[in-house]
């Protein structure tokens, strides 16, 4: 109860300052859908020359990427770790932060929180509206509660993975370009794992899973049986790879010698 109501200070500060500049906010909101946007016409192109892609319809492939955009939205709302090193580390306020009760890592998801993120579980689930449609797709009532679920270990593999890169500044406090090549690579969970080769399908199963953040448990929805095995395991991987992650964590910041010299 102590950390839920420290979270809900966090937002409440975090929502008066972005309401305090209404445009920048506007600003930021529309720079998301337009990215989102591109995203999708690319898809809409690359179907104007091919019927199908690796065995997914151009609809599926709709579906798969509206998925994606859920868990990846909250991933960007509460996990926006990304200049952790230099802002932390190499400017020092992981001082700061270490003179506070409460756990380190939980003080930096709120205070690098962007709420605003949130818009894109609405664009996601617009965007698996269209395809249901033209997939003539039927749910049952406790899909809803397996589509949180994996709607949550999504999230939590993205949290995982980039929180445990994160943890190299405990280790090294010079910069690196890590995240955005990790970024670049998580791109690659868009779009059905089976069109690329053995290799890449085998990294992006069990290496870095960025697959279970959307082809996986989107599979369940569209009723591929072949995938429908590894739909189920995206929870699992949600919580190996956020435990992993925490461990490293808790474990670099005993390592942690501080800003000073």
């Amino acid at each position: 109860m102590f950390y839920l109501s420290l979270f809900f200070q966090y937002a409440s500060q975090y929502l008066k300052t972005r309401f305090t500049y209404r445009v920048d906010t506007v600003i930021e909101i529309f720079s998301d859908l337009l990215s989102q946007a591109v995203n999708l016409i690319f898809i809409l192109i690359v179907f104007r020359h091919t019927a199908a892609l690796g065995g997914w319809n151009r609809d599926e492939i709709i579906f798969i990427y509206g998925f994606f955009l859920v868990p990846y939205a909250l991933f960007s709302s509460f996990f926006n770790i990304w200049d952790f090193n230099e802002r932390y580390i190499v400017k020092g306020e992981m001082d700061r932060v270490l003179t506070r009760p409460v756990h380190s890592l939980f003080q930096i998801i709120m205070e690098r929180m962007e709420l605003e993120s949130l818009f894109g579980v609405i664009t996601g689930l617009l965007i698996m509206g269209y395809a249901m449609v033209n997939l003539d797709l039927t749910f049952v009532w406790y899909d809803v509660l397996i589509f949180i679920v994996m709607v949550m270990g999504g999230a939590f593999i993205y949290a995982g993975i980039f929180i445990s890169i994160a943890t190299i500044g405990f280790w090294s406090d010079s910069r690196t370009d890590i995240m955005p090549m990790m970024y670049n690579i998580s791109n690659y969970g868009r779009y059905p794992v089976n069109i690329y080769n053995k290799v890449i399908q085998f990294v992006l199963t069990w290496i870095l899973p960025f697959a279970f953040v959307g082809v996986y448990p989107a599979s369940y929805f569209l009723n591929r049986e072949e995938w429908v095995g590894y739909a189920f395991f995206t929870p699992v991987m949600g919580i190996l790879f956020f435990g992993i992650a925490i461990l490293l964590w808790n474990t670099g910041v005993k390592k942690y010698r501080g800003a000073g010299n």
